[in-house]
């Protein structure tokens, strides 16, 4: 007779608790036990699941903006066993990742709703958790909604935390007082969502928004008010204005596109999505090692190499502040990056100024900056954003200081505040207790290893009680905890911190081969080949179980849903690398985002009919970064991206006179059709887009990529002609020719653009 199911408690329904919460309650290994399985609660703080995933583009009460571009693409951000859907986009918006979520819950836990295993609980939070006997004898759990009086929720076996490292912003008390008595505005990176609500709907014409921090939310918020500025005087009707970003950091970092090639050095390199590109397990030696956590002197000057080899620039290009040279001795220190298409050509342009050092104040409109050369103020202030960070303590706020102090914990340090055991999923100390996806940047695949881990744990606990005195039916994970030197790890980087990495936990193919042999899940293949790049690449979907239900196969032997949802989306990724190395796929992309900002432009007109005069034109050629617009388009056409371009210079005709001279296109790029193309500016407002001109069509020389178009203009016929020469990823100088045949017109166009 099977005893009774084991209960679990899960506090937080965001991907790890959802992740958590499915294979605790699907697990082939659990629900086959006699003690038949577990029963789960989840409780979760926000009214919907998702976590800080909001679930629509109107859902602006969560941390992050519904309209925040992910910067890890679809591949990554999913979970084993359910597909996106074939339109998503590749980089899809929060509120798409929250809606995936919704799918994955109605997949996996909707139904176990119904049968009694699983109970959710929105709306509410865990106030208190208390261990019984050290956690052996379980869990007692106290839960309260908001408004109303807190209620014993009883006990349970076993508890795990998936309620997220990001528990709340962190903000100085003292920056916030001093900015709001001076009347600035102040918030944090993670309530930001316009300028209209920043400013409380009275944008100011001048002055300087600081953005206060160095990482990756400090690089996205100062790129995304940028953006927001730009596009508030580029687009139709925009009105002119000096409004700037003043990013304060306290040291360089790198910043990387999301997408980058896997073959920089060839003369036309291909491009993929920038995670793919990192997860190719065929550019590591092998076995895999860790590297991440202490980082020696060496290795950190060799990472800072290989970076500045991807990108193509040390930085010293785009402001003093962000330059990483050679003998620079901040390249001595642990690497440290972050992800961005418009941030490096937003500093280029001036739109965000970048200083060294640390927000100390802001009074009136003035705010002081320390740096180790002394201090400096920065003027003119209108509003101050703090990207700050969060701190990870509420998180656990739940637990007594008892169960705190067993883990470790230091709410000083940000990177790792718990000591944890294996890849921080639990503690040998704390019983009955796990934690998935409570670490900096949870790439999803290791969420989910840690929800596996978790499951492992729980059930051989529930089954023997002790993993030493059982024969475990996870052999290879209980040599595994055996040889784990993770808390020792941690509590040793603490006392060093300056040779800390960025990302602890980052070397994410390192964390997914670990999981996988511990857990006895081998890695299906992500081969691809393309000439000379060879790629493995690894997402979540290449480690999984089958346990969605229960094996990849029915009874029946025929694939079930889960393993057809998982080898659609392998295949959806090997296509999209394949795209990517043969067929150009992101090539528009890469060099769509690699135009932002201002060029040198030199061009040369050669006439044939005495009707139009040859000559030189010498200016710029600026591209305005704005958001999508609908002029001249129809139907389900989109524009992604799109820039005002802008020329403005002298025309000298051959000996003839010199005038001012100017033109404006837009230029559009549609992520879906992977097309880039230029469109006429409108006669009456030079703002919006008339018609289109030429859509590029891209292909590999010699000598970088060129693209060609062809476009027939009323009675004249354009024959296009790109040539794009690229550093690393980005470009650098680039040409356009142009010949124009027609009645009236006889005349050949040759222009150099150079940064």
């Amino acid at each position: 007779m099977a005893d009774r199911k084991k209960t679990v408690c899960i506090v937080g329904a965001g991907p790890s608790g959802l992740a958590a919460a499915k294979n605790i309650l699907w697990d082939k290994r659990a629900c086959q036990s006699a003690f038949g399985g577990f029963r789960v609660t989840i409780v979760e703080a926000q009214p919907r699941i998702g976590g800080l995933w909001p679930s629509s583009p109107d859902d602006t009460s969560g941390l992050v903006h519904p309209l925040m571009l992910a910067n890890q693409s679809r591949h990554t951000v999913q979970l084993s066993g359910l597909a996106w859907e074939d339109d998503a986009p590749v980089f899809p918006w929060a509120w798409q990742i929250g809606a995936y979520l919704e799918r994955y819950y109605q997949r996996y836990l909707r139904g176990l709703q119904e049968t009694g295993d699983l109970v959710l609980q929105l709306g509410r939070r865990v106030l208190k958790a208390e261990p019984i006997d050290g956690g052996k004898s379980g869990w007692h759990v106290w839960t309260q909604e908001a408004g109303f009086d807190v209620v014993d929720a009883g006990k349970f076996d076993y508890i795990v935390v998936a309620s997220g490292f990001f528990g709340s912003p962190s903000v100085p008390e003292g920056l916030v007082k001093q900015g709001g008595a001076g009347g600035v505005p102040t918030l944090h990176s993670s309530a930001y969502r316009d300028l209209d609500t920043l400013f409380g709907g009275h944008v100011p014409s001048s002055g300087k928004i600081v953005v206060a921090g160095g990482q990756f939310s400090g690089v996205e918020i100062a790129a995304t008010i940028a953006g927001h500025l730009s596009n508030k005087e580029h687009a139709p009707g925009g009105k002119s204005s000096t409004l700037s970003v003043h990013h304060i950091v306290q040291q360089p970092f790198w910043v990387f596109p999301l997408h980058t090639s896997p073959a920089v050095a060839a003369a036309s390199p291909p491009f993929l999505p920038f995670d793919l590109t990192s997860y190719n397990v065929l550019k590591r030696p092998q076995p895999l090692t860790d590297t991440q956590g202490h980082i020696p002197v060496e290795t950190a000057r060799t990472v800072h190499g290989i970076f500045s080899t991807l990108l193509g620039t040390d930085q010293s290009d785009v402001h003093p502040a962000l330059a990483l040279p050679m003998d620079s001795p901040a390249r001595d220190l642990p690497p440290y990056i972050a992800v961005s298409d418009t941030y490096l050509e937003h500093v280029r342009s001036g739109t965000i100024t970048v200083s060294r050092g640390k927000l100390e104040a802001v009074e009136g409109k003035i705010a002081t900056v320390t740096a180790s050369t002394g201090s400096s103020s920065v003027d003119d202030v209108a509003a101050v954003v703090l990207a700050t960070g969060f701190t990870p303590a509420p998180s656990i706020s739940f637990f007594p200081d008892t169960v705190k102090e067993a883990l470790h914990f230091d709410a000083s340090d940000i990177r790792q505040p718990l000591a944890l055991a294996f890849h921080d999923t639990h503690h040998p100390a704390v019983a009955g207790l796990a934690f998935v996806g409570f670490y900096r940047s949870p790439y999803w695949g290791v969420m989910e290893m840690q929800a596996r881990v978790a499951t492992a744990l729980f059930t051989e606990d529930a089954a023997f009680q002790s993993w030493a005195s059982s024969t475990p039916q996870w052999p290879q994970l209980a040599l595994a905890l055996v040889e784990d030197r993770s808390i020792e790890r941690t509590l040793a980087l603490r006392a060093n911190p300056d040779r800390a990495s960025q990302f602890p936990m980052g070397d994410y193919l390192y964390l997914m081969n670990s999981f996988g042999e511990a857990l006895g899940i081998p890695r299906r293949s992500g081969a691809v080949k393309k000439g000379a790049v060879s790629m493995d690449i690894v997402t979540p979907m290449h480690y999984f179980d089958g346990d969605g239900d229960n094996g990849d196969e029915n009874t029946a032997g025929e694939p079930t849903v889960d393993a057809k949802d998982n080898a659609h989306a392998i295949a959806f990724t090997r296509q999209t690398a394949i795209a990517g190395l043969k067929d150009n796929r992101f090539v528009s992309r890469a060099i769509f985002r690699s135009l932002q900002g201002t060029w040198k432009l030199e061009r040369t007109l050669t006439s044939r009919l005495p009707s139009h005069p040859s000559g030189r034109f010498v200016g710029t050629a600026e591209f305005r970064l704005r958001e999508g617009t609908k002029d001249g388009l129809s139907g389900s056409e989109t524009a992604d991206a799109e820039y005002l371009y802008v020329e403005d210079g002298t025309f000298t005709a051959l000996n003839g006179p010199s005038f001012r001279a100017t033109r404006r296109y837009i230029w559009r790029y549609n992520e879906r059709l992977g097309k880039l193309s230029v469109w006429f500016a409108r006669t009456d407002d030079a703002s919006k887009a008339d018609y289109v001109f030429h859509a590029l069509e891209f292909a590999p020389t010699e000598r970088g990529w060129k693209a060609t178009a062809d476009h027939m203009c009323i009675d004249d016929f354009y024959n296009v002609h790109y040539q794009f020469s690229l550093k690393g990823v980005n470009l650098t100088t680039w040409t356009l020719e142009y010949a124009v045949r027609g009645p009236k017109k006889d005349y050949t166009i040759s222009g150099a653009y150079q940064r």
